[in-house]
């Protein structure tokens, strides 16, 4: 049975992969950790409660062939004050000395107002990262947390620091800074768009921090079921408040669709068609529009997939998404 329909593009298809059934946790995830906040319409969301502080990040239990580094600092303060979110860095457990590996950033969903560096989709992609001999690096970025609060677009702004950050640390790091890939599911395939389609001329480039003359650009991009369009979404909080219909320049400005380009990097959307938090339509739209301008990219539908899957959870997406990143910053065949 045929988990997977490939929408043509671009890029070379591999074969069907076989529906793998499996509940694979990766080692040193937190179990039952990996559900989302996401963005409720303003006419289902409950009245704002304070939030109780979160307790302090637990490490992760040793992952067998993979060293890690947690609670990385990569963002320059904000206002004078020191950024809470960091990153963990993933990194093979064996490396030959003098060696440059490509990187991979990984970007967490929930909503752009929850979620984590450390959650299980991001345990599980870092962890398959890793093993297949890439440096991962899963971040936090702004999120809104308080009634009223604008969040964007200092999430796009993290996320494209991160990319800076990797190039700035390319030598401590043993990176290879012409090899970096993206990878986000939900909220952060949002971003992870945001990363492969944007240029400076956008605006969206920091310019803070110690690695602001660093490049943002990113040599490929994985969009897992993240909203690409929001006027065809519905009005989001990270915004303060303001509505589609109040400000439609925001969520056209928010929207990878907007800067839909020829010579964009190579992008692989995989979404499930049984999503109802973000229906399978955000990514048919993208693709249409990278199709339009002829732009490399691919359409994966995982058959009866859900809302929030990571690569093994569901069916097994590992080829996929191993063997994009293999073509695209290993310069091997696609699979």
């Amino acid at each position: 049975m045929n988990n997977l329909l490939f929408y043509p593009s671009q890029l070379l298809s591999i074969g069907t992969l076989a529906c793998m059934l499996l509940a694979a946790i990766a080692p040193g995830a937190r179990a039952n950790d990996d559900e989302e906040d996401p963005e409720t319409p303003p006419s289902v969301q409950a009245p704002s409660k304070p939030k109780k502080p979160k307790p302090a990040p637990t490490p992760l239990a040793p992952i067998p062939g993979v060293r890690l580094e947690q609670n990385v600092e990569f963002l320059p303060p904000l206002e004078g004050k020191p950024r809470k979110e960091k990153a963990d860095l993933y990194f093979p457990e064996n490396v030959t000395a003098g060696q440059k590996l490509p990187a991979v950033i990984i970007i967490h969903g929930g909503g752009f107002n929850d979620g984590d560096k450390a959650k299980r989709r991001e345990i599980n992609i870092g962890t398959n990262l890793a093993r297949n001999g890439y440096v991962g690096m899963s971040i936090n970025y702004k999120l809104r947390k308080t009634q009223g609060q604008v969040t964007w677009p200092r999430s796009v702004l993290d996320a494209k620091t991160s990319v800076q950050w990797l190039r700035g640390n390319a030598e401590r790091l043993g990176i290879d800074p012409d090899r970096i890939g993206v990878i986000g599911g939900s909220a952060g395939g949002n971003l992870a768009a945001m990363l492969a389609l944007t240029q400076p001329k956008d605006g969206f480039e920091p310019t803070e921090g110690p690695h602001a003359n660093q490049s943002t650009k990113v040599n490929c991009a994985i969009d897992l079921y993240g909203a690409v369009n929001l006027m065809t979404y519905h009005d989001m909080k990270m915004f303060g408040g303001v509505s589609r219909e109040e400000a439609p320049e925001l969520y056209i400005k928010a929207s990878p669709t907007t800067y839909v380009h020829k010579a964009s990097p190579p992008l692989l959307l995989i979404h499930g068609d049984a999503d109802d938090v973000v229906k399978l339509d955000q990514s048919e739209i993208l693709a249409k529009k990278l199709l339009e301008v002829g732009a490399p990219h691919e359409l994966v539908v995982v058959k009866d997939g859900p809302h929030t899957f990571h690569l093994e959870d569901h069916i097994d997406l590992r080829p996929k998404v191993i063997g994009f990143f293999d073509q695209h910053l290993k310069g091997m065949p696609a699979r």
